[in-house]
């Protein structure tokens, strides 16, 4: 079995964010130098929240592959994939789903917070489809028999799930699967212009890699600063303002002092957001630049998805046969 192989992806619901980029992306270019890595665009479970609107999933599939390129994936090194056209993936979660109890999925942390903020979508009563895409999950890490997942922290009890569904797989059909282990990187979730502690797409409080100046620039003069300070010369707290928490992801090098003025009523709270969106387009410009290329060669993107999701299958043929020997379906070998 392979142990040095990395599985991550995205859900096709818009474009991703500096959420996205220091939470996971920065990671996953850094690690495809060490790692076989397979990108998942995840627009099956994109659909389970997204059912009623599947053009909306459709226009983002392109969108998430130009993120990828743009911020340093090579599709050299990395194979970028889409996941409705890995059909062994369903037939895994198929097999996956006599593996977990119903209970088990409602207890599942990160599938209850979601379930509470999509009560607008689903009412009372989720759908199958949502409430089981931990087990989706299991089966597009298991079909690449991906050691590490690169993960966000609110994403750990989805790993664990899989876990779970490894060991139960193997003690019942015979040592078959790897037990994949959750990759934290340095910043385990960035939060929202909001204060929130996530930024997320359907919240409206991130700043999107590919957002014009005047979008950002409208961002973080919008971002929520220390209440308590009315007057420029007022003494500012760093630590409830959302500016200072930016420049600490934007502006390492000059935080300290940053604060420091800060804390004295030197610096003012415009002043300051001038400064983080100049810093935040510095950081961005050459993602930028990156992605335009990619805009402009919309063939290019097709054929790196193309190609990806052609060389991701043949590894997924390979676990199915594994598989289907383990559980006795190999009926005409």
């Amino acid at each position: 079995m392979n142990n040095k192989r990395m599985l991550t992806g995205d859900r096709p619901t818009g474009k991703l964010h500096i959420g996205h980029y220091f939470g996971s992306l920065q990671n996953r270019v850094k690690l495809q130098d060490e790692y076989e890595t397979y990108i998942l665009v995840a627009d099956v479970q994109a659909l389970t929240d997204n059912f009623n609107n599947p053009e909306k999933v459709k226009q983002n599939v392109k969108e998430i592959v130009m993120d990828n390129l743009a911020v340093g994936i090579n599709p050299e090194k990395s194979t970028i994939y889409l996941q409705s056209m890995i059909p062994e993936v369903a037939e895994l979660t198929v097999f996956y789903s006599n593996l977990v109890t119903v209970s088990r999925l409602q207890r599942n942390p990160t599938v209850k917070t979601e379930i509470a903020q999509k009560r607008e979508l689903f009412g009372e009563s989720v759908t199958y489809g949502f409430l089981g895409y931990p087990v989706n999950q299991a089966a597009d890490i298991t079909a690449f028999e991906a050691s590490i997942v690169p993960v966000g922290e609110d994403q750990l009890p989805l790993i664990e799930q899989t876990r779970e569904i490894v060991r139960k797989f193997n003690s019942i059909y015979g040592d078959t699967l790897i037990e994949p282990e959750a990759y934290l990187g340095e910043n385990k979730r960035i939060k929202g212009l909001d204060g929130n502690e996530k930024m997320g797409k359907s919240l409206g409080n991130a700043i999107y890699l590919a957002d014009s100046e005047d979008e950002i620039s409208r961002k973080v003069m919008s971002a929520v600063t220390d209440p308590a300070r009315i007057k420029k010369d007022d003494p500012g707290n760093p630590d409830i303002c959302m500016v200072a928490y930016y420049h600490n992801l934007f502006s390492k090098s000059e935080i300290k002092n940053i604060c420091e003025e800060c804390k004295a009523g030197k610096r003012g709270c415009v002043a300051c957001k001038k400064q983080l969106i100049k810093n935040i387009l510095k950081e961005l410009q050459p993602i930028q630049e990156k992605r335009r290329y990619y805009e402009q060669r919309p063939e290019l993107v097709k054929e790196i998805l193309m190609e990806g999701t052609k060389n991701a299958r043949k590894i997924t043929k390979q676990t199915m046969e594994k598989v289907k020997k383990a559980m006795k379906l190999d009926y005409f070998a």
